[in-house]
């Protein structure tokens, strides 16, 4: 029986396998091996290990609990689009009608005026929608990997965070018809940063459920001591992240629930009062404050790995993509879900948008009545994420067939809203259908959100959170590049809502098929490979060695003080007699 460490470069040049044979002695031979290696690589501070990480505490648990129940998206989300949506509407007239006159539109067509001409009003919040999903792709892609070093994480979620609610409280400001475009500013504005506080505030619960107690020890004795094995102790951590995101997705649907709530004592009282709405928003954000803000005093410090020699937080990002997308062939699995899972949040994204629009219009812009709409939804939602998350707990369910049931429902609901080009009696044309919409949204499409960030985490290499969560992002919350701009286009031309939906099915559907190969044991073991090879290589061209002459030297204890330089923070290099095998990465 033969225990490898294997070992190869970004470009697969170099190929080295440093094989020890595991019965009786040699088995204390390679643990060494592995222990020496593994000290090497901190060294450099090639990996999260190379800190103390602490422990992840009950009070900084329920402060990351806190944060996404008050950063559940009524503002952002729903308010403020109606805002900006309802002084759109009021600058805009019927086309249909002549002559023109500002603020005369009902159920039928409406515009306004765009440029030289005119474009209808779903069309402009399309074309918001498709800005903030553009500027959060570059941004994710910039940003994404720089958060995974150092301490960058920690503060670009405080940024971003303070960013929307001082652009949600701006919103307050739009009272009148002819503010819609300061209000389609502060819309984009306030969407972006919300959209990137949900990314990097996901790629947080993979660390804090792998330095959880019992996962903690799980790894650092029960793995280490033989007592499980690898796959059992994957199970334990895949079981811990699931239990974190269920109930971070739960406390997002009942801040949901208590923030429609709240607002109620004010949109009853001021019914028939249009600035009700804004006191409502400012409502809203302020729930957001209050509790988000104690994350940021709870949060304990857990470190990245320090930034690697001739990088910086401006290029490391286009530099880390660039590379991963490079090495696609190492990690398949993980591309192949964020292609798919890109195809699907476009589709299901879009889906919401545009129901969002008709909803609008057929409630007249009512916030109580988005508010009654809203509570259904909430309630639903707590419900279906505790009991989905007791159901796979009580079953021993692994996450990908939890995520494909929710995944027949994000098909299901444009394929009912297709049903409305044919007749009105169904398909998003009465009040009813939006109650029947939010309460099969609210059942699965909250635990879809928990199922497919945990899916994620499964094929996410460890120490690259942030950089994958951030093509997560691009995949999810900025996914809406391609849905908007084409339903849009068919909207603005046609001058009609429902023919956006029968694209909007095709692409959702085809997605949720893609998504059903995806092999997750396959790529969590990718993963794995993965880390240890860039682990390896940077060792290698900080130390100024090849990665062959790195195993060699660990292996036969030649380690000798080098003079080729140095790493960062001044640690002297380490270095190897030269043998002559290998090559420099």
């Amino acid at each position: 029986m033969k225990d490898s460490i294997g070992v190869s470069s970004q470009n697969d040049v170099i190929s080295t396998q440093v094989d020890i044979g595991t019965d009786g002695a040699d088995e204390t031979k390679v643990k060494q091996l592995k222990e020496d290696l593994r000290k090497y690589e901190q060294l450099f501070g090639a990996d999260e290990d190379a800190f103390d990480q602490p422990t992840t505490t009950r009070k900084e648990l329920w402060s990351y609990y806190l944060y996404y129940n008050g950063d559940n998206g009524v503002g952002p989300g729903s308010y403020s689009q109606a805002l900006f949506q309802s002084a759109l509407t009021g600058d805009g007239w019927d086309p249909v009608i002549s002559p023109p006159e500002k603020g005369n539109c009902t159920s039928g067509g409406c515009v306004v005026a765009w440029g030289s001409g005119t474009r209808s009003v779903a069309s402009v919040v399309l074309i918001a929608n498709g800005i903030c999903f553009a500027v959060m792709t570059v941004m994710f892609v910039a940003l994404g990997s720089a958060a995974d070093y150092g301490n960058f994480g920690r503060w670009l979620l405080l940024v971003l965070t303070v960013i929307c609610w001082v652009f949600q409280y701006c919103m307050m400001a739009i009272r009148h018809p002819s503010q819609w475009p300061a209000g389609m500013v502060f819309y984009i504005i306030a969407y972006i940063a919300y959209g990137a506080t949900l990314v990097f505030y996901a790629a947080l619960f993979p660390r804090l459920s792998r330095y959880m107690p019992n996962v903690r020890k799980a790894r650092e004795e029960d793995l280490k001591e033989g007592k499980i094995s690898q796959e059992e102790y994957d199970r334990i951590e895949s079981m811990e992240r699931n239990h974190i995101s269920s109930v971070s997705t739960a406390h997002s649907n009942i801040g949901y629930l208590l923030t429609l709530v709240i607002n109620l004592s004010v949109l009853l009282p001021m019914q028939g009062n249009a600035f009700g709405n804004n006191l409502a928003l400012c409502l809203t954000n302020s729930y957001w404050v209050v509790l988000g803000i104690w994350w940021f005093i709870f949060q304990q410090p857990r470190p990245g790995p320090k930034m690697p020699k001739g990088s910086n937080y401006a290029t490391i990002g286009w530099k880390q993509v660039a590379l991963a997308l490079r090495e696609i062939r190492h990690l398949p699995q993980t591309f192949i879900y964020l292609v798919a899972f890109f195809l699907l949040a476009d589709g299901l994204n879009t889906t919401g948008s545009l129901i969002s629009i008709i909803q609008n219009q057929i409630v007249s812009f009512s916030f109580l009545e988005i508010t009654y709409l809203g509570l259904s939804q909430a309630a639903c939602s707590i419900t279906s994420t505790f009991g989905f998350w007791y159901i796979q707990k009580y079953f021993g369910i692994r996450t990908k067939p939890m995520f494909m049931i929710t995944n027949f429902f994000s098909v299901f609901i444009p394929f009912y809203g297709m049903l409305g080009l044919w007749t009105d009696k169904v398909g998003y044309h009465h009040v009813r259908d939006f109650w029947i919409y939010n309460i099969l949204f609210g059942l699965f499409q909250a635990p879809y959100y928990a199922y497919a960030q945990t899916m994620m985490s499964e094929v996410t290499p460890r120490g690259y959170e942030n950089m994958f969560f951030g093509l997560f992002g691009i995949t999810n919350r900025a996914s809406s590049i391609i849905g908007p701009n084409v339903v849009q286009a068919i909207i603005n031309s046609t001058n009609n809502n429902w023919l956006g939906f029968p694209f909007l099915f095709a692409i959702c559907a085809a997605a949720s098929i893609v998504i059903w190969f995806v092999d997750v044991e396959k790529g969590r073991e990718n993963c794995r490979k993965y880390v240890e090879e860039r682990k390896l290589v940077r060792v290698a061209k900080e130390s100024g060695l090849t990665t062959d002459e790195v195993v060699e030297g660990v292996a036969t204890g030649e380690l000798i003080n080098g003079g080729n330089g140095s790493s960062s923070d001044s640690i002297e290099v380490v270095g190897v007699h030269a043998t002559g095998k290998g090559h420099t990465d």
